[in-house]
């Protein structure tokens, strides 16, 4: 029988839930470890973490756990002042050829200019499905929460609790739905400047480094993934009340009125808005309801 159990990092072990699930207490530094550029990244406590990136290398950490479905958060502060060409990513990403991988990256501007909030999708080691934001605060200046929701219904992003997009299961019309494939949690802050500011054309200013991102509270209550295991072993029966939430089935008329909030004001690319990329024909999901 396959074995799992949901992972909700905080400080301690509490008890366990159901018979093959249970809430596993944590930290940044009990449930993350340092994936690549080991001396260019800090653990500071429990619960604090620092990303460097220099001319000489960027950073990145992953979750010890591997999840499917669930609900991940972490509160990030970015890099400051001139940060064009910088990438910090945070995203859920499984392994192999067909990867499936769920998006959070914030592209660095110059001084001045905004951040942008670029987020994908990829099934099936397809992607190609961006939607882009402006921050409405500036994201350098304190901490925010950005939370992934991922169940087998949809994928929600959002930013301090306010939904900026969803990615809805429409496998059963032969569209492409990340449910199988269990993911870890990673974060990193590398050089991108061949394409992550103004496409390429602002590129990183190397007398500002290091270049600092600070990460804080990482929680995950997600289902562990510990061998084979189903939907239905996953799912509402076993994870409990909080699955069946109206933040895991269907947002809310206040958060449909939050999402379409940002999205009339803050949205500056949008995949399903792009005919020509596509010559005239877009791809299936945009074709039906987003959220």
């Amino acid at each position: 029988m396959a074995k799992f159990h949901l992972v909700y990092p905080v400080l301690m072990f509490i008890s366990v839930m159901a018979s093959h699930s249970s809430f596993v207490e944590g930290n940044f530094a009990r449930s993350m470890y340092s994936l690549w550029g080991a001396e260019h990244s800090a653990f500071l406590g429990n619960d604090d973490v620092e990303l460097v990136l220099d001319q000489y290398s960027g950073s990145g950490i992953q979750s010890k756990e591997t999840f499917l479905f669930g609900s991940v958060e972490m509160l990030i502060k970015l890099v400051p002042g001139n940060s064009a060409g910088t990438v910090t990513a945070y995203y859920l990403y499984s392994t192999g050829d067909k990867h499936d991988e769920i998006d959070f990256e914030f592209l660095g501007n110059i001084s001045g200019q905004p951040y942008v909030i670029h987020t994908n999708i990829f099934t099936r080691g397809e992607g190609g499905r961006e939607q882009q934001f402006y921050p409405w605060f500036d994201p350098t200046a304190d901490y925010h929460n950005y939370t992934i929701h991922w169940n087998p219904s949809e994928v929600v992003w959002y930013v301090d609790g306010i939904p900026i997009r969803v990615y809805k299961n429409y496998e059963s019309e032969g569209i492409p739905y990340p449910k199988q494939q269990p993911m870890r949690v990673y974060t990193s802050i590398w050089n991108a400047d061949s394409w992550a500011t103004r496409n390429g054309l602002d590129k990183i200013d190397w007398t500002k480094a290091p270049f600092v991102a600070k990460l804080r509270r990482f929680r995950a209550r997600a289902c562990s993934y510990h061998g084979p295991l189903s939907i239905s072993q996953c799912g509402a029966p076993s994870l409990g009340n909080w699955w069946n939430s109206p933040v895991y089935s269907k947002l809310s008329n206040a958060k449909q009125e939050e999402i379409n909030w940002v999205r009339d004001n803050y949205m500056i690319y949008d995949y399903c808005k792009n005919i020509t990329r596509y010559n005239g024909y877009l791809p299936g999901e945009c074709l039906r309801a987003q959220y």
